[in-house]
């Protein structure tokens, strides 16, 4: 069954119904626009805010305005919950629409690309990151397959610091490699245990700052 949210469902227009091209968040002077992502707030005051995506905004007669959304979920309110890999800020595209009040829209925030994400010098609190569609009732991802990296096989969470082969050029989680955070910070180079130094000197990409910009990197890939 779809995941539910509390609110209204998507209705036939009615009679005095027009479109308006922004809505003013409430207490504030933030100007939300068709094509824009929201905070929306939840019935439950003890969970995070909900995003979304605005669709469409309209108000009837009565002047009272709703929009309608595509919501995102977080990996915790997916069918397959939170998996190692997903990252504090990831969000997934869903195909759950909905019609909600104007007035539960909290404030603006931005669902960055994935690669987009990994290039942000300064993550702020409005900023989150989506790489993959969700289907609500079967919970089913689009793309099924992503890059997996390190011995663990996993795909890249930009959360966890990752280093480098400088002969491979492959990318390891510092744990699974035998080495700490902190160790792995002070290095001024990696040598994976499948590569030599020969190795080494017969590459000469140099090191890239993260798996995502790391076009010349081919990783496994599994389905996930």
């Amino acid at each position: 069954m779809a995941k539910t949210r509390p609110g209204l469902s998507a209705a036939k227009p009615k009679p005095g119904k027009r479109d308006l091209d922004s809505y003013t968040i409430r207490g504030t002077n933030k100007v939300v626009r068709v094509g824009d992502c929201v905070l929306m707030r939840p019935s439950d005051t003890g969970k995070p805010p909900y995003v979304a995506r605005i669709e469409k905004i309209e108000a009837d007669s009565r002047n009272n305005v709703k929009v309608r959304v595509r919501w995102y979920y977080r990996p915790e309110e997916s069918l397959g919950g939170r998996r190692q890999f997903h990252g504090a800020k990831e969000l997934f595209l869903s195909d759950h629409y909905d019609v909600q009040s104007a007035h539960t829209i909290e404030g603006k925030c931005i669902v960055h690309s994935f690669k987009n994400y990994t290039k942000l010098e300064n993550v702020g609190a409005e900023d989150y990151y989506c790489r993959f569609e969700y289907k609500a009732a079967t919970g089913a991802f689009t793309p099924d397959r992503v890059a997996v990296y390190c011995k663990c096989e996993m795909p890249y969470n930009p959360d966890d610091l990752m280093v480098q082969c400088e002969g491979c050029k492959d990318w390891y989680h510092p744990a699974c490699v035998g080495m700490t955070i902190e160790e792995a910070k002070r290095l001024d180079h990696f040598v994976c245990s499948e590569c030599s130094e020969d190795d080494v000197k017969r590459s000469q990409n140099g090191f890239h700052p993260s798996p995502v910009s790391d076009a010349k990197v081919e990783p496994k890939r599994r389905k996930r």
